[in-house]
């Protein structure tokens, strides 16, 4: 990271940091989703096992991981702040918040997911598929969240294209072993959706292991000292993490369990609508790492200039940061609605499933606008380190406003399955009002400090 001093040199700078973040989190999304396209050629409850499996995942991996996002801009401030010698300590603590995470899910795992799976009333092949594609995946959860811890020291020195590359190191291998382990193929059973789980296990394994070599042998990673030195459990540090990154990781949470929720409801419809209501939101999730990748790079440039006092380029890099998500989304929005045939033809080949999701489609353009303010924005106050009002503007925009009119519109209107989704655009579109208003709050408030530069 290092300052600039036009707006030339700071939309590069911007572009730098953003591009392998979006790398990253597509090579990253693209586990689930070539999960969710390769067993869709096994089969619908295959298909549907793994989407729902993946649908309960997801809003517990973000929200979780959400927390150790906390690391990007307590580093940031600290290197924008030339106090690079508590670096190393913050990473060790961050790792041993991330295992002790790890080892709650997986005890939490052991106790809720009968429950729940049989509360959802699938059938018995989709409720099969899903128990154990959720089982095999359990055994990456350490190397997946101690991988999250490295790549937020990684992302806040600003080296964003080293995460991208080990990442995208990664991604052929999770290709292979899921077509080895879905399939059957050289001899490997063939074991559909399962199969699908222990190939995502095993990749992240690979991922924590190339992360590891990389920042304690390679410059300029290697110039903090990773792990070099035993520091023993400070729970002081633990509390810094978990302040800004518990509202963090509940903000995400209950923005991605919104999703999971809705499909929660949607079991009491057929398979066919189950599995064309997952393809079309696992689209929308993919198009989503747009936003979402602009929104990590704020939390890194806005973190790094509040460090270093300067309050008046953080504000530009928010602005700039928005306006290029808002700009990139709208022409995805554009490109969906003109192909939804051809992306729901590149997950199933049933024509139900195909023409159902091509309705879903169309309600997932409206998503795009909302998030496309909404990520930027939470990225630029968590660089703030403000993330308190953030998550109680999630609860309330998601679980009081969007998930109650999607259940009305559903049951007691003739919109049916869709109007869940109708539901899910008024809550985006409440939390992204709602966050652009904290923004203008916040930046106000730090441009008429006195201990910052404006």
């Amino acid at each position: 990271m290092y300052q600039v001093f036009s707006y030339k040199e700071r939309f590069k700078l911007f572009i730098n940091i953003v591009f392998p973040v979006l790398l990253t989190q597509l090579a990253l999304f693209s586990m689930s989703l070539f999960d969710i396209m390769m067993t869709g050629n096994v089969g619908a409850s295959d298909l549907a096992g793994v989407a729902i499996g993946a649908g309960l995942w997801v809003p517990v991996y973000t929200g979780l991981s959400g927390i150790l996002l906390s690391i990007t801009p307590i580093v940031a401030q600290l290197v924008g702040g030339k106090k690079t010698e508590n670096v190393s300590y913050t990473i060790t603590q961050g790792i041993y918040v991330s295992i002790v995470m790890s080892l709650l899910v997986m005890i939490l795992g052991a106790i809720a997911l009968n429950p729940i799976l049989g509360a959802m009333n699938l059938e018995p092949e989709v409720k099969h598929v899903a128990y154990y594609y959720l089982v095999t995946l359990g055994i990456g959860i350490v190397p997946l969240f101690a991988y999250t811890v490295i790549r937020c020291f990684i992302d806040a020195l600003g080296h964003t294209r080293t995460s991208m590359i080990i990442t995208l190191m990664s991604l052929p291998i999770n290709v292979i072993l899921n077509y080895l382990l879905i399939f059957g193929k050289f001899g490997f059973p063939a074991l559909g959706g399962i199969g699908a789980g222990i190939a995502s296990a095993l990749t992240y394994w690979l991922i924590m292991i190339i992360s590891l070599v990389i920042v304690t042998k390679k410059s300029p990673f290697n110039n903090y000292h990773l792990f070099k030195k035993f520091h023993p459990i400070s729970f002081s540090k633990w509390k810094e993490i978990l302040l800004i990154g518990v509202p963090i990781g509940l903000s995400i949470f209950f923005e991605t369990s919104i999703f999971s929720a809705v499909t929660l409801l949607m079991s009491s419809f057929n398979t066919v609508t189950i599995a064309a209501h997952q393809v079309a939101l696992n689209f929308a999730s993919l198009l989503y790492m747009i936003p979402l990748s602009i929104s990590m790079a704020l939390t890194i440039l806005v973190g790094y200039e509040v460090g270093a006092k300067r309050i008046k380029d953080a504000k530009q890099y928010a602005v700039l940061g928005i306006v290029c998500a808002v700009f990139l989304s709208s022409v995805c929005a554009v490109l969906l609605y003109f192909f939804r045939p051809e992306v729901a033809f590149l997950y199933t080949k049933e024509p139900e499933v195909i023409s159902l999701t091509t309705a879903f489609l169309l309600y997932a353009i409206f998503f795009q606008l909302s998030d496309a303010i909404a990520a930027p924005i939470q990225g630029a106050l968590r660089g703030y380190k403000d993330v308190n009002v953030t998550f109680i503007l999630a609860f309330v925009s998601y679980w009081i406003i969007g998930l109650p009119i999607g259940y009305i519109l559903a049951n007691y209107t003739h919109f049916g399955a869709f109007g869940y989704w109708i539901g899910l655009i008024c809550g985006l579109a409440a939390g992204a009002i709602g966050l652009a208003w904290r923004l203008l709050i916040l930046q106000n408030k730090f441009m008429n400090s006195k201990s910052y530069n404006v």
